[in-house]
């Protein structure tokens, strides 16, 4: 194997023979973007950015950096909050931005074929088009790419009702580290023949193998959409109005998205947010429901609603009278994005626990952080029907902020209500060092045997995960 830091000369010219020199970028030609993702970690410059135009050039790129001993970290949209797209000094950034578009939708099998780089929201107004659904669906959905959903497994809006991005998968087209590619473009429900292999690589994070092409399971289209937001008196409330959503609205529920009052007073303020109800309550619950029939399921959904309030679950609500209302709704909700204006500098987490248990987490962990930290502010919230909660916390006008000890709080607590450190958006870098919280030593001693037999020489996105 050759050295990287005694030829890169000969890696990089014998890259332009096979790929043409537009899709190998050096120094100034590389764009800022590529050095980094949505993580607020340090970027770090690649060797180089190389962006091959379809699979067979992805592996004349792999069997090249092996052949050079030269690391490779695949990238998509970049829109990752863990570091798992940061390139490594030295090494290569494999872009698959070139890697774009859809080969083909299936109505009989309602299936869709399509490149890794095809953006989310491409996809979703392609199924559109064809009178399908594609339910996986979350906030970064213009930039996010199919390849970076399915190689972190995404979770997203519509977990409740459609699962994790590795539930809409039936096939994939991969290349390992070696050059060999591996193609299963299965469109079948049932298919047992041996080991599901596409299931190692959903949600390995470009650590086994780089995703170039994915046949996605679609969904009618839902042809009408519910939706409420409510203020709820206390957590108890809250399992309640869950319990009876799932049993009364049964598959039309799509969404079950709570809102703590930290979190609901920040986005409050917002001069673009409108509340559909006033401040004042312990907790705020965005429910969707999405039906088949608008004359059948609009009044279920209305007299399920009206049921609560009967029971005394519900305080107060609005309903969407329409989809310009039920947008408006989830802007409330995806918000999120401004929380660097609004509260500065912060720690975003992930975490998955027990639902039971997130109520008695939120007050321990608010607790907690506030006695450590005296001043410090966090705003909780997240996909509470799946049991992924989301906490941005931070302790304002401090620099550096105190961001190993909001760790050391958060995940601690994360491990001791026996929770995930992470529910959607997977370990990437910043999260390894936490990951023995929730995976056991044989587990964690598993993943590195897998990653040695697919990625010997630890070549394809090191240092991640495990």
């Amino acid at each position: 194997m050759m050295s990287l830091h005694a030829e890169p000369a000969g890696l990089m010219a014998d890259l332009r023979t096979v790929l043409g020199h537009a899709a190998v970028l050096e120094g100034a030609e590389m764009p800022a973007r590529n050095s980094l993702d949505w993580s607020n970690l340090d970027p770090v410059p690649p060797l180089a950015v190389v962006r091959p135009a379809d699979t067979a050039g992805v592996a004349a790129v792999m069997r090249l950096c092996t052949a050079y001993g030269v690391a490779v970290v695949p990238q998509g949209g970049l829109t990752g909050l863990c570091g798992g797209a940061r390139p490594v000094a030295g090494g290569i950034a494999l872009s698959l931005e070139r890697m774009s578009g859809i080969e083909e939708i299936d109505p009989a099998s309602s299936t869709m074929t399509a490149r890794a780089g095809t953006p989310l929201q491409t996809l979703q107004e392609a199924a559109d088009a064809a009178g399908l659904y594609l339910a996986l669906d979350l906030g970064a959905r213009g930039s996010a790419t199919i390849g970076g959903n399915l190689s972190t497994n995404a979770g997203g809006n519509r977990v409740i009702r459609y699962g994790m991005a590795r539930d809409m998968v039936l096939g994939l087209e991969v290349v390992l580290m070696d050059g060999t590619v591996v193609t299963n473009l299965n469109k079948m429900l049932k298919n047992n023949a041996g080991y599901d292999l596409k299931q190692l690589f959903v949600g390995s994070e470009g650590t086994l193998g780089v995703i170039t092409r994915v046949v996605l399971r679609l969904y009618p289209k839902p042809r009408c959409t519910m939706a409420a937001v409510c203020g709820l008196a206390d957590y108890d409330s809250v399992l309640r109005l869950l319990e009876s959503a799932r049993r009364d609205l049964g598959p039309m529920l799509s969404a079950f998205e709570v809102m703590w009052p930290d979190y609901w007073g920040f986005i409050s303020a917002l001069p673009q947010v409108r509340p559909p109800i006033g401040e004042g309550h312990a907790v705020y619950v965005l429910v969707e429901a999405q039906g088949t029939d608008e004359a059948l399921d609009q009044p279920r959904f209305q007299s399920w609603l009206e049921n609560q309030a009967e029971a005394g679950v519900l305080a107060d609500a609005a309903v969407a009278q329409s989809l310009a209302d039920v947008g408006a709704f989830w802007s409330v909700r995806d918000a999120v994005t401004e929380f660097n204006r609004v509260i500065g500098p912060h720690e975003p987490f992930d975490i998955g626990l027990p639902v039971a248990a997130i109520g008695n987490y939120v007050k321990a962990c608010r607790s907690a952080l506030e006695n450590a930290l005296p001043g410090a502010v966090a705003l909780f919230y997240g996909h509470i029907g799946d049991g992924n909660l989301h906490v941005a916390a931070c302790l304002p006008g401090a620099e550096p902020q105190p961001k190993e000890r909001i760790k050391e709080i958060v995940y601690g607590l994360v491990r001791q209500f026996g929770g995930t450190v992470s529910a959607e958006h997977g370990i990437g870098l910043s999260k390894k060092p936490w990951l023995p919280f929730t995976r056991s030593a044989p587990e964690i001693a598993l993943m590195r045997r897998i990653k040695s037999a697919l990625d010997p020489d630890g070549l394809l996105n090191p240092g991640k995960v495990v």
